[in-house]
Protein backbone atom coordinates (compact mmCIF):
# COMPACT_ATOMS: atom_id res chain seq x y z
CA UNK A 1 0.00 0.00 0.00
CA UNK A 2 1.15 3.12 -0.91
CA UNK A 3 1.18 6.24 0.59
CA UNK A 4 -1.27 7.30 -2.61
CA UNK A 5 -3.25 4.56 -1.68
CA UNK A 6 -3.26 4.54 2.24
CA UNK A 7 -6.90 5.75 3.82
CA UNK A 8 -6.54 7.56 5.85
CA UNK A 9 -8.95 7.25 8.62
CA UNK A 10 -10.24 9.90 11.41
CA UNK A 11 -8.47 10.04 14.42
CA UNK A 12 -10.18 8.49 17.55
CA UNK A 13 -9.33 9.15 21.55
CA UNK A 14 -6.08 7.97 22.53
CA UNK A 15 -6.13 4.31 24.04
CA UNK A 16 -3.98 2.33 26.38
CA UNK A 17 -3.82 0.46 24.09
CA UNK A 18 -1.82 2.04 21.64
CA UNK A 19 1.38 1.53 20.59
CA UNK A 20 3.94 4.07 22.42
CA UNK A 21 4.62 7.37 20.34
CA UNK A 22 5.78 7.53 17.06
CA UNK A 23 9.33 9.59 16.26
CA UNK A 24 7.92 12.68 14.24
CA UNK A 25 9.75 15.39 12.27
CA UNK A 26 9.53 18.49 14.97
CA UNK A 27 7.17 16.40 16.71
CA UNK A 28 8.08 13.98 19.37
CA UNK A 29 6.18 11.93 21.06
CA UNK A 30 3.04 12.97 19.25
CA UNK A 31 0.20 9.79 18.60
CA UNK A 32 -3.25 8.72 18.35
CA UNK A 33 -5.34 5.78 17.96
CA UNK A 34 -7.44 4.96 14.74
CA UNK A 35 -9.46 1.74 13.61
CA UNK A 36 -7.15 -0.61 11.53
CA UNK A 37 -6.23 -0.29 8.16
CA UNK A 38 -7.78 -1.83 4.90
CA UNK A 39 -5.88 -5.01 4.21
CA UNK A 40 -3.16 -4.61 1.63
CA UNK A 41 -2.79 -6.55 -1.36
CA UNK A 42 -0.27 -8.69 -2.05
CA UNK A 43 3.10 -6.97 -3.14
CA UNK A 44 1.00 -4.44 -5.61
CA UNK A 45 -0.01 -7.48 -7.90
CA UNK A 46 -3.34 -9.25 -8.17
CA UNK A 47 -2.49 -13.06 -8.34
CA UNK A 48 -4.94 -15.59 -10.38
CA UNK A 49 -5.97 -17.24 -7.08
CA UNK A 50 -5.62 -15.11 -3.84
CA UNK A 51 -4.55 -17.25 -0.91
CA UNK A 52 -7.11 -16.88 1.38
CA UNK A 53 -6.36 -14.35 4.66
CA UNK A 54 -4.52 -15.54 7.61
CA UNK A 55 -6.38 -13.55 11.07
CA UNK A 56 -3.73 -11.25 12.22
CA UNK A 57 -4.09 -10.33 16.03
CA UNK A 58 -4.73 -6.65 16.29
CA UNK A 59 -2.10 -4.79 18.43
CA UNK A 60 -0.79 -1.24 19.22
CA UNK A 61 0.65 -1.41 15.57
CA UNK A 62 -2.03 -2.22 13.94
CA UNK A 63 -4.18 0.76 15.52
CA UNK A 64 -1.35 3.50 14.45
CA UNK A 65 -3.16 5.97 12.27
CA UNK A 66 -0.95 7.74 9.26
CA UNK A 67 0.86 10.53 10.91
CA UNK A 68 1.44 13.91 9.05
CA UNK A 69 3.34 13.13 5.51
CA UNK A 70 6.61 14.53 4.39
CA UNK A 71 7.76 14.41 0.94
CA UNK A 72 9.66 11.69 1.90
CA UNK A 73 6.16 9.46 2.49
CA UNK A 74 5.28 10.46 -1.57
CA UNK A 75 9.23 9.61 -2.73
CA UNK A 76 8.53 6.13 -0.47
CA UNK A 77 5.46 5.34 -2.26
CA UNK A 78 6.99 6.20 -5.98
CA UNK A 79 9.96 3.91 -4.91
CA UNK A 80 7.69 1.08 -3.90
CA UNK A 81 5.34 0.81 -7.24
CA UNK A 82 8.70 0.51 -9.19
CA UNK A 83 9.85 -2.02 -7.06
CA UNK A 84 6.58 -3.62 -7.33
CA UNK A 85 6.52 -3.34 -10.76
CA UNK A 86 9.95 -5.46 -12.08
CA UNK A 87 9.77 -7.76 -8.72
CA UNK A 88 7.34 -9.73 -6.97
CA UNK A 89 8.17 -10.15 -3.44
CA UNK A 90 7.26 -12.53 -1.75
CA UNK A 91 4.61 -10.15 1.23
CA UNK A 92 3.58 -6.89 1.42
CA UNK A 93 6.09 -6.20 4.04
CA UNK A 94 9.04 -7.37 2.21
CA UNK A 95 7.94 -4.87 0.14
CA UNK A 96 8.13 -2.27 2.61
CA UNK A 97 11.00 -3.03 3.84
CA UNK A 98 13.01 -3.33 0.73
CA UNK A 99 11.60 0.01 -0.10
CA UNK A 100 12.96 1.34 3.57
CA UNK A 101 15.77 -0.16 3.39
CA UNK A 102 16.67 1.43 0.06
CA UNK A 103 15.88 4.85 1.74
CA UNK A 104 18.14 4.02 4.84
CA UNK A 105 21.04 3.81 2.75
CA UNK A 106 21.15 7.60 1.82
CA UNK A 107 21.66 7.93 5.57
CA UNK A 108 24.35 5.51 6.49
CA UNK A 109 26.29 8.26 7.72
CA UNK A 110 23.46 8.40 10.79
CA UNK A 111 23.19 5.20 11.87
CA UNK A 112 24.90 2.96 14.39
CA UNK A 113 24.18 -0.27 12.57
CA UNK A 114 24.34 -1.13 9.33
CA UNK A 115 21.30 -3.54 8.22
CA UNK A 116 21.95 -6.10 5.98
CA UNK A 117 19.28 -7.25 3.00
CA UNK A 118 19.47 -11.06 2.65
CA UNK A 119 17.63 -11.78 -0.67
CA UNK A 120 17.90 -15.72 -0.36
CA UNK A 121 15.41 -17.85 -2.24
CA UNK A 122 15.68 -22.50 -2.67
CA UNK A 123 16.57 -22.11 -6.19
CA UNK A 124 17.36 -20.38 -9.39
CA UNK A 125 14.85 -17.96 -11.41
CA UNK A 126 12.97 -16.72 -8.20
CA UNK A 127 13.99 -12.85 -8.83
CA UNK A 128 16.84 -12.56 -6.62
CA UNK A 129 19.24 -11.04 -9.32
CA UNK A 130 16.26 -8.91 -10.75
CA UNK A 131 15.67 -7.35 -7.36
CA UNK A 132 19.27 -6.69 -7.24
CA UNK A 133 19.04 -4.97 -10.55
CA UNK A 134 16.52 -2.73 -8.60
CA UNK A 135 18.42 -1.96 -5.61
CA UNK A 136 21.59 -0.98 -7.80
CA UNK A 137 20.26 1.73 -9.39
CA UNK A 138 18.21 3.17 -6.05
CA UNK A 139 20.14 2.55 -3.57
CA UNK A 140 23.25 5.42 -2.13
CA UNK A 141 26.55 4.51 -3.97
CA UNK A 142 26.52 1.13 -5.17
CA UNK A 143 29.88 -1.60 -5.19
CA UNK A 144 27.93 -4.17 -6.88
CA UNK A 145 30.60 -6.98 -6.36
CA UNK A 146 30.44 -10.99 -7.56
CA UNK A 147 33.24 -13.03 -6.62
CA UNK A 148 35.37 -10.13 -5.23
CA UNK A 149 37.89 -10.61 -3.41
CA UNK A 150 37.45 -9.35 0.71
CA UNK A 151 40.33 -7.37 0.16
CA UNK A 152 38.96 -5.38 -2.47
CA UNK A 153 35.85 -4.86 -0.98
CA UNK A 154 37.11 -3.10 2.16
CA UNK A 155 39.36 -1.20 0.12
CA UNK A 156 35.89 0.51 -1.48
CA UNK A 157 34.54 1.17 1.91
CA UNK A 158 35.49 4.51 3.31
CA UNK A 159 34.59 7.03 5.89
CA UNK A 160 31.57 7.74 3.94
CA UNK A 161 30.20 4.42 3.24
CA UNK A 162 29.01 2.95 -0.06
CA UNK A 163 26.24 0.24 -0.40
CA UNK A 164 27.63 -3.07 -0.72
CA UNK A 165 24.96 -5.24 -3.56
CA UNK A 166 26.36 -9.02 -3.25
CA UNK A 167 25.11 -11.26 -5.64
CA UNK A 168 25.70 -15.17 -6.20
CA UNK A 169 26.55 -15.62 -2.29
CA UNK A 170 26.11 -19.31 -2.81
CA UNK A 171 29.27 -19.40 -4.97
CA UNK A 172 30.93 -17.73 -1.84
CA UNK A 173 29.22 -19.93 1.06
CA UNK A 174 27.10 -22.21 -0.68
CA UNK A 175 28.92 -25.18 0.80
CA UNK A 176 31.68 -25.96 4.51
CA UNK A 177 34.38 -25.87 2.14
CA UNK A 178 33.31 -22.72 0.37
CA UNK A 179 32.77 -20.46 3.43
CA UNK A 180 36.01 -22.33 5.32
CA UNK A 181 37.44 -20.66 1.86
CA UNK A 182 35.91 -17.30 2.48
CA UNK A 183 35.75 -17.05 6.07
CA UNK A 184 37.19 -13.54 5.61
CA UNK A 185 34.50 -12.22 3.66
CA UNK A 186 31.75 -13.35 6.33
CA UNK A 187 34.09 -11.86 8.52
CA UNK A 188 33.86 -8.71 7.05
CA UNK A 189 30.14 -8.67 6.13
CA UNK A 190 29.52 -9.19 10.25
CA UNK A 191 32.08 -6.55 11.50
CA UNK A 192 30.86 -3.98 9.34
CA UNK A 193 27.43 -4.53 10.84
CA UNK A 194 28.30 -2.24 13.63
CA UNK A 195 30.03 1.01 13.41
CA UNK A 196 33.74 1.82 13.98
CA UNK A 197 34.80 -2.31 13.87
CA UNK A 198 38.15 -2.03 11.38
CA UNK A 199 40.21 -4.52 9.86
CA UNK A 200 43.76 -4.55 10.24
CA UNK A 201 46.21 -4.74 7.21
CA UNK A 202 50.00 -4.14 6.90
CA UNK A 203 50.60 -2.10 3.79
CA UNK A 204 53.53 -1.04 1.53
CA UNK A 205 57.34 -2.24 1.42
CA UNK A 206 57.78 -1.16 5.17
CA UNK A 207 54.12 -3.52 6.41
CA UNK A 208 52.66 -0.53 7.98
CA UNK A 209 49.51 -1.32 9.89
CA UNK A 210 46.85 0.09 8.80
CA UNK A 211 42.69 0.21 9.17
CA UNK A 212 40.27 -0.30 6.60
CA UNK A 213 36.49 0.84 7.18
CA UNK A 214 34.42 -2.13 7.20
CA UNK A 215 31.33 -0.03 7.81
CA UNK A 216 28.13 -0.43 4.88
CA UNK A 217 25.40 -1.00 4.45
CA UNK A 218 25.08 -4.44 2.11
CA UNK A 219 22.16 -6.56 0.30
CA UNK A 220 23.57 -10.23 -0.26
CA UNK A 221 21.46 -12.52 -2.71
CA UNK A 222 21.97 -16.32 -3.33
CA UNK A 223 20.44 -19.59 -3.91
CA UNK A 224 19.88 -21.18 0.12
CA UNK A 225 20.45 -19.26 3.51
CA UNK A 226 23.58 -17.80 4.35
CA UNK A 227 26.09 -18.13 7.38
CA UNK A 228 24.22 -17.70 10.49
CA UNK A 229 26.22 -15.01 11.78
CA UNK A 230 24.81 -12.81 8.73
CA UNK A 231 21.22 -14.03 8.78
CA UNK A 232 21.32 -12.50 12.50
CA UNK A 233 22.10 -9.01 10.89
CA UNK A 234 19.79 -9.55 8.07
CA UNK A 235 16.75 -8.10 7.23
CA UNK A 236 15.71 -11.39 5.51
CA UNK A 237 13.65 -11.76 2.08
CA UNK A 238 12.94 -15.36 0.94
CA UNK A 239 12.18 -14.73 -2.68
CA UNK A 240 9.90 -17.48 -4.38
CA UNK A 241 9.25 -18.15 -8.36
CA UNK A 242 6.30 -16.49 -9.74
CA UNK A 243 3.21 -18.52 -9.86
CA UNK A 244 0.94 -18.47 -12.97
CA UNK A 245 -1.38 -15.59 -13.55
CA UNK A 246 1.21 -13.09 -11.80
CA UNK A 247 3.06 -10.88 -13.88
CA UNK A 248 5.96 -8.73 -13.72
CA UNK A 249 7.40 -5.74 -16.60
CA UNK A 250 10.80 -7.15 -17.96
CA UNK A 251 13.60 -4.67 -17.04
CA UNK A 252 15.57 -2.99 -19.40
CA UNK A 253 18.47 -0.52 -18.18
CA UNK A 254 18.69 1.71 -20.75
CA UNK A 255 14.78 2.21 -21.03
CA UNK A 256 13.93 2.03 -16.96
CA UNK A 257 17.40 3.19 -15.36
CA UNK A 258 16.32 6.48 -15.54
CA UNK A 259 13.01 6.46 -13.87
CA UNK A 260 14.71 4.77 -10.98
CA UNK A 261 17.70 7.07 -10.79
CA UNK A 262 14.81 10.23 -10.29
CA UNK A 263 13.50 8.66 -7.46
CA UNK A 264 17.23 7.57 -6.32
CA UNK A 265 17.90 11.30 -6.52
CA UNK A 266 14.63 12.51 -4.78
CA UNK A 267 15.33 10.26 -1.99
CA UNK A 268 19.07 11.45 -1.66
CA UNK A 269 17.53 15.27 -1.57
CA UNK A 270 14.77 14.46 0.73
CA UNK A 271 16.70 12.80 2.82
CA UNK A 272 20.02 14.52 3.29
CA UNK A 273 18.55 17.88 5.37
CA UNK A 274 17.62 15.14 8.09
CA UNK A 275 20.62 13.02 8.77
CA UNK A 276 21.12 15.05 12.20
CA UNK A 277 17.29 14.60 13.02
CA UNK A 278 18.16 10.88 12.25
CA UNK A 279 21.12 10.30 13.97
CA UNK A 280 18.94 12.00 17.48
CA UNK A 281 15.96 9.94 17.10
CA UNK A 282 15.46 6.62 18.86
CA UNK A 283 12.24 5.00 18.00
CA UNK A 284 9.60 2.60 19.93
CA UNK A 285 10.15 -0.77 18.33
CA UNK A 286 8.30 -3.57 18.33
CA UNK A 287 11.64 -6.45 18.84
CA UNK A 288 14.51 -6.36 21.16
CA UNK A 289 18.46 -7.07 21.04
CA UNK A 290 19.76 -7.31 17.42
CA UNK A 291 17.25 -7.54 15.71
CA UNK A 292 15.91 -3.68 16.89
CA UNK A 293 19.71 -2.56 15.86
CA UNK A 294 19.02 -4.19 12.48
CA UNK A 295 15.53 -2.52 12.19
CA UNK A 296 15.87 1.02 13.80
CA UNK A 297 17.31 2.44 10.33
CA UNK A 298 14.33 1.36 8.43
CA UNK A 299 11.84 2.59 11.48
CA UNK A 300 13.37 6.24 11.65
CA UNK A 301 13.33 6.77 8.03
CA UNK A 302 9.32 5.61 8.15
CA UNK A 303 8.90 7.87 11.12
CA UNK A 304 10.66 10.81 9.18
CA UNK A 305 8.79 10.39 6.09
CA UNK A 306 5.26 9.91 7.98
CA UNK A 307 1.87 9.03 6.24
CA UNK A 308 1.46 5.19 6.58
CA UNK A 309 5.07 4.59 7.29
CA UNK A 310 5.43 4.48 10.54
CA UNK A 311 2.69 1.44 10.79
CA UNK A 312 3.78 -0.19 7.80
CA UNK A 313 7.54 0.16 9.09
CA UNK A 314 6.75 -1.51 12.72
CA UNK A 315 3.99 -4.16 11.12
CA UNK A 316 6.97 -5.24 8.71
CA UNK A 317 9.25 -5.36 11.52
CA UNK A 318 7.16 -7.70 14.06
CA UNK A 319 6.05 -10.27 11.06
CA UNK A 320 9.49 -10.60 9.59
CA UNK A 321 11.38 -11.43 12.68
CA UNK A 322 8.61 -13.68 13.94
CA UNK A 323 8.81 -15.33 10.45
CA UNK A 324 12.75 -15.67 10.81
CA UNK A 325 12.28 -16.92 14.71
CA UNK A 326 9.73 -19.83 13.28
CA UNK A 327 12.10 -20.27 10.41
CA UNK A 328 15.02 -20.59 12.96
CA UNK A 329 12.99 -23.49 14.82
CA UNK A 330 11.93 -25.51 11.97
CA UNK A 331 15.76 -25.62 10.88
CA UNK A 332 17.70 -28.80 12.07
CA UNK A 333 20.37 -26.51 13.48
CA UNK A 334 19.77 -23.80 16.10
CA UNK A 335 17.73 -23.98 18.50
CA UNK A 336 15.79 -26.75 17.54
CA UNK A 337 17.31 -29.49 18.46
CA UNK A 338 17.32 -27.98 22.43
CA UNK A 339 13.72 -27.81 21.78
CA UNK A 340 13.08 -31.13 21.01
CA UNK A 341 15.45 -32.90 23.91
CA UNK A 342 13.80 -30.45 26.06
CA UNK A 343 10.45 -32.01 25.22
CA UNK A 344 12.32 -35.44 25.66
CA UNK A 345 13.42 -35.06 29.19
CA UNK A 346 10.05 -33.68 29.96
CA UNK A 347 7.98 -36.72 28.67
CA UNK A 348 10.17 -38.85 30.55
CA UNK A 349 9.93 -37.50 33.67
CA UNK A 350 12.67 -35.06 34.13
CA UNK A 351 15.52 -37.93 34.56
CA UNK A 352 18.80 -36.52 35.22
CA UNK A 353 20.61 -38.01 32.35
CA UNK A 354 19.74 -40.25 29.05
CA UNK A 355 21.44 -42.28 26.69
CA UNK A 356 22.77 -40.63 23.60
CA UNK A 357 20.77 -43.81 21.84
CA UNK A 358 17.81 -43.71 23.17
CA UNK A 359 17.66 -39.91 22.40
CA UNK A 360 18.37 -40.43 19.09
CA UNK A 361 15.90 -43.34 18.87
CA UNK A 362 13.34 -40.47 20.01
CA UNK A 363 14.59 -37.58 17.90
CA UNK A 364 14.72 -39.99 14.98
CA UNK A 365 11.30 -41.49 15.08
CA UNK A 366 9.63 -38.42 15.15
CA UNK A 367 8.08 -37.61 11.95
CA UNK A 368 7.38 -34.25 11.95
CA UNK A 369 10.89 -33.66 13.30
CA UNK A 370 14.25 -33.03 10.35
CA UNK A 371 16.24 -35.64 12.39
CA UNK A 372 15.73 -38.67 9.97
CA UNK A 373 16.59 -37.19 7.27
CA UNK A 374 20.25 -36.11 8.69
CA UNK A 375 21.63 -38.87 7.04
CA UNK A 376 21.26 -42.07 5.64
CA UNK A 377 20.33 -43.19 9.11
CA UNK A 378 19.08 -40.00 10.16
CA UNK A 379 20.73 -38.29 13.17
CA UNK A 380 24.29 -39.92 14.59
CA UNK A 381 25.68 -39.62 18.02
CA UNK A 382 28.69 -37.52 15.92
CA UNK A 383 26.17 -35.40 14.79
CA UNK A 384 24.33 -34.48 17.56
CA UNK A 385 27.36 -34.08 19.53
CA UNK A 386 28.60 -31.66 17.32
CA UNK A 387 25.40 -29.67 17.12
CA UNK A 388 25.26 -29.39 20.90
CA UNK A 389 28.84 -28.09 21.68
CA UNK A 390 27.79 -25.29 19.93
CA UNK A 391 25.87 -24.42 22.98
CA UNK A 392 28.99 -26.06 25.58
CA UNK A 393 26.86 -29.16 26.18
CA UNK A 394 29.26 -32.39 25.60
CA UNK A 395 28.36 -36.10 26.10
CA UNK A 396 29.59 -38.35 28.69
CA UNK A 397 29.46 -41.97 30.95
CA UNK A 398 26.01 -41.48 32.58
CA UNK A 399 24.70 -43.89 34.64
CA UNK A 400 21.10 -45.54 34.05
CA UNK A 401 18.65 -46.60 36.69
CA UNK A 402 19.39 -50.25 36.52
CA UNK A 403 23.15 -49.38 37.73
CA UNK A 404 24.65 -49.57 34.36
CA UNK A 405 27.08 -47.03 32.67
CA UNK A 406 26.37 -45.75 29.20
CA UNK A 407 27.20 -42.87 26.69
CA UNK A 408 24.74 -39.80 27.64
CA UNK A 409 23.57 -36.79 28.52
CA UNK A 410 23.32 -35.05 31.74
CA UNK A 411 20.14 -32.90 32.09
CA UNK A 412 21.74 -30.05 34.23
CA UNK A 413 24.16 -29.42 31.26
CA UNK A 414 21.56 -28.33 29.21
CA UNK A 415 19.69 -25.75 31.60
CA UNK A 416 21.29 -23.09 30.74
CA UNK A 417 20.95 -23.63 27.39
CA UNK A 418 17.07 -24.38 28.01
CA UNK A 419 16.66 -20.55 29.49
CA UNK A 420 18.48 -18.70 27.02
CA UNK A 421 17.34 -20.59 23.63
CA UNK A 422 13.86 -22.21 24.04
CA UNK A 423 12.66 -20.78 27.25
CA UNK A 424 9.12 -21.64 26.13
CA UNK A 425 9.32 -24.93 26.09
CA UNK A 426 8.54 -26.42 29.09
CA UNK A 427 9.82 -23.72 31.45
CA UNK A 428 12.85 -24.41 33.61
CA UNK A 429 12.99 -22.87 36.91
CA UNK A 430 15.71 -20.14 37.31
CA UNK A 431 18.11 -21.38 40.11
CA UNK A 432 21.22 -20.47 42.05
CA UNK A 433 24.83 -20.67 41.02
CA UNK A 434 25.78 -23.97 41.07
CA UNK A 435 22.51 -25.46 41.27
CA UNK A 436 21.32 -28.19 39.12
CA UNK A 437 17.80 -26.95 38.47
Amino acid sequence: MTEGTASHLPPTAPSASAWPPVARPGEPGAHLVAPPPAPPTACGQESAEAEPAVPVAVDGIDLMPDAEASEGSEVLGQLKDLIARFVILPSEEALDAATLWVAATHLQGSWQHAPRLAVVGPAKRCGKSRLLDVLTETVHQPVLTVNSTPAAVFRSITEVPPTLLVDEADTIFGSPKMAEKNEEMRGLLNAGHQRDRYVLRVVGNDHTPRKFHTFAMAAIAGIGDLPDTIMDRSIVIRMRRRADGEKVAPYRTKRDSPALHEVRDRIARWSAPLADRALHLEPAMPVEDRAADTWEPLVIIADLAGGPWPRLARQACRRMVAAEVQTEEDNPGGARILADIRRIFHAAGEPGSIATDQLLFTLNGDPEAPWAESGRGGLSPRGLGAMLREFGISSGNVRMPDGTQRKGYLRHKFLDAWRRYCPAVHPVAATGPGSRG
